[in-house]
């Protein structure tokens, strides 16, 4: 029973569970606890930075409706097939339930959100991002997990001990004669966690700031997400028999690194205070509102002038 358990990695039984009328979906739950946990780490980290509690959550919500519709439209336009195929069903573009969140357009529009959201407040978007990096790649590896649950987006066969399963209602056409295939949502979950490990540390150790621990992020990211794209096999539109993705990864990931190269050692801000952030926005309402002294009422006569003492 040992070598039988070792021998490959078994998939959920199910990924929906039926709660009355609602279906309780674990490709959502994962999401949901992936935004979770980003949101916490990056706002731990962007008070450090001498941000002011609370600003990330009203970042987030500008920034993860956006980031949803720009993954399923990236999605829905590099996989359409499923969608505007001879078989598809445009409905379905909707179903977001069902899978299919590119990252590449997620952190595209997200970002529109987020840039909309800091410029709103007077918070600087590279002060952000430099923050939000490592939180992002760990949700990006909780939702793999959602993944894992809909038995999407493995690799080719394999026989290696660590193949994962994968019923026979979900193989591709012209795969149906295999059990078991690389765990690909696996690899991105660990090289995620890695990543994010490696922006943490480089953060510290360099004192990454005008968007270079972002920067990092990307590079970190596509490096990992070109090797693991090119292993597998589901839908996707291909140039000269390569898969846009991989083309997409090594797009991004070049710009990333020249953006590193072209922000090399720029110290961080010193940021001693959360509003200091907002002063830009502030500094023409702070110049027209009337002050009062803290040692005087308000609404007091003003003191005369002391004379001088003979």
């Amino acid at each position: 029973m040992t070598a039988d358990l070792l021998a490959s990695i078994p998939s959920p039984s199910q990924g929906v569970w039926e709660i009355g009328p609602f279906p309780l979906r674990a490709y959502a739950l994962c999401i949901i606890a992936g935004i979770v946990l980003a949101a916490w780490i990056t706002e731990k980290r962007f008070v450090a930075r001498g941000g002011a509690p609370g600003d990330v959550l009203d970042i987030a919500v500008w920034a993860v409706p956006f980031g949803i519709v720009g993954g399923r439209l990236y999605h829905v336009i590099t996989t359409p097939e499923p969608y505007w195929g001879a078989d598809g069903d445009p409905v379905r573009a909707l179903y977001i339930w069902e899978g299919g969140l590119g990252i590449w357009g997620a952190i595209a529009l997200g970002g529109v959100g987020a840039w909309i959201a800091c410029r709103r407040r007077g918070i600087p978007l590279p002060v952000f991002a430099d923050a939000l990096a490592p939180g992002l790649l760990v949700a990006q590896a909780v939702g793999r997990l959602g993944n894992y649950f809909n038995q999407e987006l493995f690799g080719r066969p394999t026989t290696l001990p660590w193949g994962l399963e994968i019923a026979p209602q979900f193989r591709p056409a012209g795969y149906e004669q295999f059990a078991t295939f690389q765990p690909t949502f696996l690899y991105e979950l660990l090289w995620n966690l890695a990543a994010a490990a490696v922006v943490v540390w480089a953060d510290r150790r360099f004192q990454l700031s005008h968007g270079r621990a972002f920067a990092l992020y990307v590079a970190a990211y596509c490096l990992g997400r070109g090797w693991i794209e090119m292993l597998r096999i589901d839908t996707a539109e291909r140039f000269f028999g390569v898969r846009l993705n991989v083309f997409t990864a090594v797009v991004v990931g070049v710009a990333a690194v020249a953006y590193l190269v072209w922000q090399r050692g720029r110290p961080r801000e010193q940021l001693t205070r959360g509003d200091e952030f907002r002063a830009r926005a502030d500094e023409g309402t702070a110049a027209a509102e009337p002050t009062v002294e803290d040692d005087e009422p308000a609404g007091a006569a003003p003191a005369e002038p002391r004379k001088p003492e003979p």
